[in-house]
């Protein structure tokens, strides 16, 4: 299918002036970095842009980096690019085992992290990553910057608390000092580019202190709250697990679609649940964890 809604195209070289020209336009105009959706979007109709902001030539964009305890990461900064990254492998185990379930490898040479949390689907697959860590999303605007924490940060499908005047620039993520460790799953209907039927997330510390998150499970992606609470402070055990599990209808609200059912989707994510947790004990222990193996052989 082409594209037959004509629009204007800009490749700015300078933040400042792609933020002018978002502040001229507005939400008429549209922000482009991988446009791995926005394409297919346009193509679709669903988003009809007069101006297309194509931010992939601002350096400022492409900053990959762990300062401090920092990690930040830039709006043109793509899956493969934190896939490849040792910085982001040894810090932030979550955020490589998610990136490498995003779509496909093509995809995900061009795919950003950014664009990815600003479709809000409710299947995507960072967003239990970046909750797990408290991320901040950074946006700037000709008036200067604002600071939005990702818990603040989805409000509904596809809708997020960013401003039409307003661009992602990065996200960055607090890394623990003290030893702590995460885990990513996903559930899907193949092996291969598809969408999460369910998505949970993981994250402990040596002092047993959990970060638990999920996504495809509700109208956004949130963290799991209740099932915190009952694990914080307790080392894990199959009672304690089995207790957590009971609060899943507590913590999800799914829908039946395409992919799955409701049931289907109540029902795994115990299974998740209990599978992850187990694996997270087992990273911070120092052994391997394959999470694309976790869900193996389940009827």
């Amino acid at each position: 299918m082409s594209i037959a809604h004509e629009f204007e195209y800009v490749r700015p070289q300078e933040l400042k002036s792609a933020l002018q020209l978002k502040d001229k336009h507005r939400a008429s105009a549209l922000i482009y970095a991988g446009g791995t959706d926005l394409i297919v979007n346009i193509k679709e109709g669903m988003m009809k842009p007069e101006l297309l902001i194509d931010i992939k030539d601002i350096p400022e964009l492409h900053t990959l980096s762990l300062e401090n305890g920092l990690l930040y990461i830039g709006a043109a900064v793509t899956f493969c690019e934190l896939i490849d990254s040792d910085i982001v492998k040894a810090a932030c185990p979550i955020l490589l085992d998610a990136s490498k379930t995003v779509a496909s490898t093509g995809v995900r040479s061009r795919a950003t992290l950014a664009g990815n949390i600003c479709t809000a689907v409710p299947s995507l697959d960072s967003a239990p990553a970046l909750l797990c860590y408290d991320a901040v999303v950074h946006c700037a605007s000709v008036s200067g910057t604002r600071d939005i924490p990702v818990s603040e940060w989805f409000l509904a499908p596809r809708k997020t608390a960013i401003k039409d005047n307003e661009l992602v620039i990065g996200i960055s993520l607090q890394i623990p000092h003290e030893k702590s460790t995460s885990v990513y799953l996903k559930l899907g209907r193949y092996g291969g580019e598809d969408l999460a039927q369910a998505g949970w997330g993981f994250w402990m510390n040596e002092s047993n202190q959990y970060r638990i998150a999920h996504c495809a499970l509700a109208p956004k992606p949130s963290r799991a709250s209740k099932i915190e609470a009952l694990l914080k402070g307790k080392e894990l055990s199959d009672q304690l697990i089995a207790e957590a599990v009971t609060l899943i209808a507590e913590e999800i609200n799914p829908i039946a679609d395409l992919r799955s059912s409701k049931e289907y989707r109540n029902h795994m994510s115990g299974i998740m649940l209990k599978r992850g947790l187990y694996a997270l004990k087992d990273r911070l222990n120092g052994k391997v964890v394959e999470p694309n193996k976790l869900l193996g052989g389940i009827s």
